[in-house]
């Protein structure tokens, strides 16, 4: 099966943007989008032969997720089950017979690490209800996860040493998830390979290859013979962040 996920930074505009023709092209069997930015029917795009299931915030043109697939949920679960983390439409969950979909657009702990304090209580609540659906099946958890775990995930470790995405808590954050039985499907197959999934909009950096690799797919541990692939799509376009994906036997 083959699984897509892909900020698109406002569904709308993205449409715009070539979307459309990729979606078509890399006919997956999931693919889940964040930052959505848009209410349901704000966009006209009803892909043949797939369900859709979205998750919008409360905020109007703000975050918000969705999910686009060929296979119909056993159910759907549309955030995390915590009320103070479920307004901004982060998170939407699909369970099938033998394992959950999650796609997240995970918070960005902004400017001076503004933020830091919600985002570790986010990680903390989603570390728990992650471990939660792995208990009754395996989880390929996708998204935005607003973090580049090593030094290898970004151009410039040092200078961003403090930066949102690269703080000491944020990627502590991470690899405690991970020890609770998880893997970095990407960093798992390619233990060397620098390859990034978002730019800034700012200096040229995409061109130059300024970037961070900040979206993922993590699986559960038990699903690592299943891995066939895991993938970054850099040229494509359309959004600061580019699709990645992964290939795994279900």
């Amino acid at each position: 099966m083959k699984f897509i996920s892909w900020n698109v930074n406002g569904f709308r505009s993205c449409l715009g943007k070539g979307f459309v023709d990729f979606f078509n092209e890399s006919d997956a069997d999931f693919f889940s989008i964040q930052e959505t930015k848009m209410q349901p029917g704000q966009a006209e795009f009803a892909p043949e032969g797939y369900y859709q299931y979205w998750n919008s915030a409360e905020k109007k043109g703000y975050s918000g997720t969705a999910i686009f697939t060929k296979h119909e949920p056993l159910s759907v679960r549309y955030g995390i089950g915590v009320p103070e983390h479920d307004t901004e439409g982060r998170a939407i969950t699909l369970e099938y017979d033998g394992f959950f979909l999650l796609n997240v657009y995970t918070p960005n702990a902004q400017r001076e690490l503004a933020r830091l304090d919600y985002r570790m209580s986010w990680e903390d609540a989603l570390r728990d209800y992650i471990i939660s659906l792995d208990k009754i099946k395996p989880v390929i958890y996708c998204g935005d996860l607003n973090v580049a775990h090593e030094e290898i995930d970004l151009k410039n470790p040092k200078t961003n040493h403090f930066s949102a995405g690269f703080s000491d808590e944020e990627r502590g954050k991470f690899s405690e998830l991970l020890s609770e039985g998880f893997s970095d499907s990407f960093r798992t197959l390619y233990p060397e390979t620098v390859k990034y999934s978002w730019w800034s909009y700012m200096m040229n950096a995409r061109s130059k290859n300024v970037g961070w690799r900040i979206d993922y797919f993590v699986i559960s541990n038990r699903l690592a013979d299943k891995l066939r692939d895991s993938f970054i799509l850099n040229e494509i376009y359309g959004s600061d962040h580019c699709p990645v994906g992964i290939e795994i036997d279900l």
